[in-house]
């Protein structure tokens, strides 16, 4: 399981993720090369859920060119060139999108194209929060309401760790320009 935290400010955007990864069994990882935000092209990437989505959009994906035009209408380009693209790898991949559901959610993905953040959910809807504020896996609503009341996105995040068994530091953060 998960925490990621995003952030879309002014000028850039901020995501910060923890570094546990469990299997079914409840079996800890934890690896330096097992990064839950990857660098793909034009795009930032992070993502909380079950392993092989992830793994496919973070390593196998390459991301549709991000034009001068794209810039323009940014949440279009994710729903008209990035989400349909993804779904054809994930798709190509072995993901079974009619698989029925384990318990609660599959899969959830933030995104950064152009400093600015996505909510990518498990059937890839594209979602903006008005406040620029996101927060994602299972400890995403503790790290949420600690933001909410005035925590920066690290103690946010040491916060969502304390009482999610299935988040833990080190802390990664990566950030993105407009």
């Amino acid at each position: 399981m998960t925490t990621i935290i995003g952030i879309e400010y002014d000028n850039h955007s901020l995501i910060v993720a923890d570094s546990r990864v469990t299997d079914d069994g409840g079996r800890i990882y934890a690896h330096k090369v097992m990064k839950k935000i990857a660098s793909r092209g034009a795009l930032l990437i992070a993502g909380a859920g079950e392993v092989a989505p992830c793994d496919i959009a973070q390593n196998i994906w390459v991301p549709p060119q991000f034009t001068a035009k794209d810039k323009k209408d940014v949440y279009r380009f994710m729903i008209t060139k990035a989400m349909p693209s993804l779904r054809k790898c994930l798709v190509d991949n072995g993901y079974n999108f009619d698989e029925d559901k384990k318990d609660g959610a599959r899969f959830q993905f933030l995104i950064s194209v152009g400093g600015q953040l996505f909510d990518i959910d498990e059937d890839l809807s594209v979602m903006k929060s008005e406040d620029n504020i996101y927060a994602i896996g299972s400890g995403g609503s503790f790290a949420l309401g600690a933001l909410y009341a005035g925590a920066t996105p690290m103690q946010a995040m040491e916060i969502a760790c304390k009482v999610s068994a299935y988040s833990a530091p080190p802390f990664y953060e990566e950030t993105q320009s407009k």
